[in-house]
């Protein structure tokens, strides 16, 4: 038995765009051609919530600088050099270099998706993970509340739990 392919952002996106409308859950999974169970576990994964849109920050390294390190490695430049050609700090490029496993080892692509795994969230969202306070939250949402108004209501309710 062959493993499925991976969701791409088309079906992702699609997803979140039907769950939105109130689609039902198998009617999603018709449409995007995958099995009810991972259309649930995906938006369970997610606490029925569309995470934000990730995006690099304007200082970060882009993929085409860390080709043209890559490029510079292989010619053998020095890293005062390439980050001349950057207009980057030595540092930022040597650092660069070492976190992505020194001259010898580096390659730009991995370092690349590297920099997008560790620039991922530290901690996973609240309402993600706690169904209670996601169930609550729900709950007052539908009643109107504003979340300024739930947040101070979920400080008097439950003053002593951290999770909520």
């Amino acid at each position: 038995m062959t493993k499925p392919l991976p969701m791409d952002e088309q079906k992702k996106s699609v997803i979140w765009r039907e769950w939105e409308r109130g689609t039902p859950m198998a009617n999603i999974a018709r449409v995007i051609n995958k099995p009810p169970a991972t259309v649930f576990s995906y938006l369970q994964y997610h606490g029925g919530i569309r995470p934000r849109r990730r995006f690099r920050r304007t200082d970060a390294l882009s993929l085409e600088e860390r080709e043209e390190i890559s490029r510079g490695i292989s010619h053998g430049y020095s890293i005062q050099f390439i980050a001349s050609i950057l207009c980057r700090s030595p540092s930022t490029v040597s650092r660069e270099i070492n976190k992505n496993g020194g001259r010898n080892l580096y390659r730009a692509i991995i370092a690349d998706k590297f920099a997008w795994y560790r620039g991922q969230r530290p901690k996973p969202f609240l309402l993600g993970e706690n169904a209670m306070l996601r169930d609550l939250v729900d709950a007052k949402l539908c009643e109107d509340w504003s979340p300024e108004q739930i947040a101070g209501w979920l400080k008097l309710t439950y003053p002593d739990t951290k999770g909520m």
